[in-house]
């Protein structure tokens, strides 16, 4: 990796007319299913991400207006535009749901060709199934887009595997079917998330459309993003589990490819109120019992790196009380702060850029 200046990003505006979005800053927060929930997706808006998609909704749980589905697609209120993730093997299907995202206020809607889930891809046959049936694919992207009257964009992976990489051939049809933006995970869908991404395959997207193209895998830190841009020739970049236990993440990404500098993370006294007001927001959207199960991985993603966190996490495991877990996030963080302890995953690498080139070769 070189040490020059980072590629700039660049503003990107998606559809025509009143319903227009522009996206300033084209570092986005990538559908996570059980993790990108309202409120982890509402604090990394309010720290700075360009974007926020929610978790990947099923078009037929939305069509029938299942309770929990439709809390699935509940978007983000102020503060820039929220993106709901549909996901489904039927046009007609697809079409409704959309309506019904947009009826609830999204901004964008998003499809997904890209779960390799089995559930999703064998038993629905959908997600990154539907990258082998390129004539329903475009049925599905040309009736999801006549739908709505707000950008519709598309998330997918190079292909189903690497004997069929037909990422840029399935850009360009949804480039014809209306579809403003492509997202690309660098890995086929026989990868999983094994290997590492391929960001310079993604190249060979960008070279078929004229549309925006975004690039996602294995971003998890600031340099990653800055070679990921680099060799992919993408306008933007798509984050995932380098936001785990760092909401602010995002930001930092933006400030470095727009101006070159490195923001701090917050101070750990700053991460421990961030993550008492995201725990406090979990429950409240979850209820007292749920929120608290569901809180337990994001809690243990905040305090990795920390001295003695895996026994912080074991004994947090335990407890179904969320003012006792909060008590033990006080006696656990309170110490190290007055300590002035740093999470060593928030320094950067000794050698610079460059220490993150080998992890980040192409697959």
């Amino acid at each position: 990796m070189s040490n020059s200046t980072p590629p700039q990003i660049k503003p990107v505006t998606l559809g025509s007319g009143a319903r227009q979005v522009t996206l300033p800053h084209p570092v986005i927060l990538a559908p996570l299913s059980g993790v990108t929930d309202l409120p982890f997706r509402a604090l990394v808006k309010e720290m700075g991400a360009g974007l926020v998609v929610s978790e990947m909704i099923a078009s037929w749980a939305m069509v029938r207006e299942n309770r929990n589905t439709l809390r699935m697609a509940e978007v983000v209120a102020g503060g820039g535009p929220s993106s709901v993730q549909l996901a489904g093997c039927e046009p007609a299907a697809m079409a409704e749901a959309a309506k019904i995202a947009v009826g609830l206020g999204a901004d964008l809607v998003d499809i997904n060709f890209g779960c390799p889930v089995k559930k999703v891809a064998i038993g629905q046959m959908a997600g990154s199934s539907l990258m082998r049936d390129e004539v329903l694919a475009g049925k599905i992207l040309e009736a999801t887009v006549r739908a709505v009257d707000v950008p519709v964009t598309l998330k997918m992976r190079m292909g189903w595997d690497h004997n069929s990489l037909n990422a840029p051939r399935l850009a360009r049809i949804a480039e014809d079917s209306g579809i403003t933006l492509v997202t690309v995970h660098g890995r086929t869908r026989q990868q999983f998330y094994e290997g590492v991404a391929n960001w310079d395959f993604v190249r060979e997207v960008k070279a078929a459309v004229k549309l925006p193209v975004i690039v996602n895998g294995d971003i998890t830190t600031i340099y990653k993003a800055e070679e990921a841009l680099r060799r992919s020739g993408a306008d933007g970049v798509m984050i995932g589990r380098g936001s785990y236990g760092r909401p602010w993440f995002l930001q930092q990404v933006i400030d470095y490819l727009t101006t070159g500098q490195i923001t701090p993370a917050p101070s750990l006294a700053e991460q421990k109120q961030i993550l008492l007001r995201h725990y406090r927001a979990i429950r409240a959207h979850f209820g007292e019992t749920g929120g608290v199960r569901l809180a337990r991985k994001h809690v243990a993603w905040y305090s990795h790196g920390l001295r003695g966190s895996a026994a912080f996490r074991a004994q947090m495991n335990r407890l179904d009380n969320g003012a006792a877990v909060e008590a033990l996030i006080d006696e656990f963080y309170d110490p190290l702060i007055a300590q002035g302890f740093v999470r060593q995953d928030e320094m950067p690498p000794a050698g610079g850029p460059g220490e993150s080139a080998p992890e980040a070769r192409a697959a």
